[in-house]
């Protein structure tokens, strides 16, 4: 009997786990297992580089002799200064069955930093792409862009999605899932994933997102809802639907529509095509199983969006098209879903920044 394709559920995640086709240094706890997703631990030990690189027909130890210029441990918390290039081997490390790969992505919380952060593997010629049959070991490469941030050993910045065979609906199933679950609570805009929008008119107030400020302090990655939100971060207003991107500022704004993700599916946020603006629109994109749920408290939750502008200054107007989320099947429904009861930060969130600040 041939194994069911799709995107890998937490049960699956703890038998390999059991099976050794996913190994780590330290026991993995459950709350490291999410409904479709692993979260990935640092390990002891950074390396500072000169230069973002892909190890290609080498491992990434070898590449280590050309870029490394010096190597520091994490074991009484270090930081990792903004406008820097970092390595850190991560925990765990991997043995996979020739008919799994996987994808990695940032935390949401590591997004909403602007905390750039991408999976490396041995003779690797993607970043966060690990080849079906992968054995090896598992690098996280970390370039603080807003602020310089203090890590420890054991921190968990990103995560990696497992999957057999291709999971990806194409856009006649996506539109016909639409139609089963509602996926967005307007009008499904269907063209290689789902669009969404940016939303500038919010119902109350001109409150519309934020911008991170040039010059802040350290953020400790350990303290939660500890930092003033108006010492990192500058509020973005608008009363008339449109406002102007910078060059290489980061701002939070938030999707128009509200996202469902219906339990036995998964949802990756990608960025839109780059014919409508220079500029970047997601740096953490996984959506899991019950995000939106409103049986799991998600009722109304929107996609945050991560932004940075590049090259000349941009004119975002309301309702706008700026991404899409690619929707996968589960080869199973996931015996937890994202929501409260498992802890999750960002269930039935509008505009929110990472769960470091204070509330509003």
């Amino acid at each position: 009997m041939t194994d069911p394709v799709g995107v890998l559920p937490s049960q699956t995640l703890s038998a390999m786990i059991a099976q050794g086709q996913i190994r780590a240094d330290r026991p993995i706890p459950e709350e490291q297992i999410q409904p479709a997703s692993l979260d990935l631990r640092l390990g002891q030990k950074a390396w500072r580089v000169r230069a973002s690189f892909l190890p290609g027909d080498a491992t990434v130890a070898e590449r280590l002799d050309s870029f490394a210029m010096h190597d520091f441990t994490l074991e009484d918390g270090a930081v990792l200064e903004k406008g820097c290039v970092y390595l850190v081997p991560l925990m765990e490390s991997l043995d996979l069955p020739d008919t799994v790969d996987a994808v990695a992505n940032a935390k949401s919380s590591t997004g909403r930093l602007d905390l750039f952060t991408r999976l490396i593997t041995d003779h690797g010629e993607e970043f966060d792409r690990i080849p079906a049959g992968y054995s090896g070991p598992l690098y996280a490469e970390i370039s603080p862009r807003s602020f310089s941030v203090l890590l420890r050993p054991g921190m968990r910045l990103n995560q990696v999605r497992f999957r057999r065979g291709k999971a990806e609906l194409d856009d006649t199933a996506l539109a016909a899932l639409h139609g089963q679950s509602r996926l967005v609570d307007g009008d499904a805009h269907v063209d290689g994933g789902l669009g969404f929008s940016v939303d500038l008119r919010p119902a109350e107030g001109t409150l519309v997102g934020y911008r991170a400020k040039p010059h802040t302090a350290l953020i400790d990655l350990d303290q939660i809802g500890a930092y003033p939100v108006a010492e990192f971060w500058e509020e973005v207003h608008s009363d008339e639907g449109r406002i102007i991107l910078d060059p290489g500022a980061f701002y939070i704004l938030v999707s128009r529509e509200a996202v469902h993700v219906p339990p036995d599916h998964a949802a990756e946020m990608a960025p839109y095509i780059a014919m409508v603006g220079e500029f970047r629109v997601h740096y953490a994109g996984f959506f899991d199983p019950g995000f939106g749920n409103a049986e799991a408290g998600g009722a109304g939750s929107r996609g945050v969006l991560e932004v940075r502008c590049h090259e000349a200054p941009f004119a975002l107007e309301h309702g706008q098209i700026v991404g899409r989320l690619v929707y996968e099947k589960m080869t199973e429904t996931p015996e937890k879903l994202y929501g409260a009861a498992m802890g999750s930060n960002y269930q039935g969130q509008g505009l929110k920044l990472s769960k470091h600040f204070k509330a509003p």
